[in-house]
């Protein structure tokens, strides 16, 4: 992406999505939600008001620039720093972007919304659209997910089963394991038992293979994953990124580096097998930023991460 974009990031290197533009609604952290195993570290308050947290008009702006000077995507997907259905307008770049190009759009969403009929409307416009559900119970999702005040876990079912009654494009259901809350198989047959009533078109089965707001939470194995992905039945495939298939190189500039580490902390190595690129060159861009204090290196089980600083 050759300008420097506020709300929009990439494209960023997705196994499934291909090169896909990220639109970026939230301010930092901002979400109904403070899952444990979220990447983007802990939040000091979850929130469930939607606003437009965000100017519309600049984040259609910056779509307009980038379709007129670039517009090469495999997909554009509602994504980034929180919840992006708690923006009021979320919808309205679902509608832009069909109405103004032939890219498939993405909503990436934990769903929690979705009890609500204008944020199912709004998510309808999509192509596809993600929800997760990890939880089995309201104990089991106030221990993982920790949501805000006055989000229920029977609101979450009932709004994902809703949708996927007015839902006619690709829905996926993410379910994300966590060693020692969800991961016994008698927990993921109830949660199975959950997936079944949404019908999903895909099921998602993810655990934390990046740093966590939780320093208890684990990531399960490879083969841990591949036998839960049995209990969920056919539809289910493990998708947490342990290896990733080569793929066609991708412009890695520091603006590129910058605008993916805000919303996905990672390691050099982690990038490098992202974009297809040089470990060396991927260094010497993430050095250059730490340098300039754009960017913070931490120490987290033998690995270096780098985290945006704000």
């Amino acid at each position: 992406m050759a300008n420097s974009y506020k709300y929009l990031f990439g494209p960023v290197p997705s196994r499934r999505l291909g090169r896909s533009l990220g639109v970026d609604l939230i301010p930092f952290k901002t979400c109904t939600m403070n899952c444990r195993f979220c990447q983007l570290g802990d939040s000091a308050c979850a929130l469930s008001e939607r606003a437009e947290y965000v100017p519309m008009a600049e984040v259609l702006a910056e779509l307009v620039q980038w379709n007129e000077f670039d517009g090469q995507a495999d997909h554009i997907t509602l994504a980034g720093s929180g919840e992006p259905t708690l923006h009021t307008g979320f919808g309205e770049v679902l509608r832009w972007i069909k109405n103004n190009t032939d890219i498939p759009s993405v909503l990436l969403s934990n769903g929690t919304l979705f009890h609500l009929p204008e944020v199912r409307a709004g998510a309808a416009l999509a192509d596809k659209v993600k929800v997760t559900l990890s939880a089995w119970d309201e104990a089991s999702f106030q221990q993982i997910h920790r949501p805000a005040p006055g989000v229920t876990f029977k609101q979450l079912v009932e709004g994902e089963r809703a949708f996927r009654q007015e839902f006619s494009g690709e829905l996926s259901v993410e379910v994300f394991i966590v060693e020692g809350m969800n991961s016994a198989a008698s927990d993921v047959e109830k949660i199975a038992a959950l997936v079944e009533t949404i019908n999903p078109d895909r099921i998602d089965l993810n655990t934390a293979v990046r740093p966590p707001a939780d320093s208890g939470v684990q990531a399960i194995s490879p083969e841990q994953l591949a036998k839960l992905a049995k209990i969920l039945g056919p539809k289910a495939e493990g998708v947490a990124s342990f290896k990733k298939p080569s793929a066609p190189a991708l412009e890695v500039t520091p603006e590129a580096l910058l605008g993916l580490i805000q919303r996905h902390p990672a390691t050099a190595g982690q990038l490098a097998k992202d974009y297809n690129a040089p470990l060396d060159s991927i260094l010497k861009t993430l050095d250059a930023l730490v340098a300039d204090g754009r960017l913070c290196a931490e120490e987290r089980d033998g690995e270096t991460y780098y985290f945006h600083r704000a």
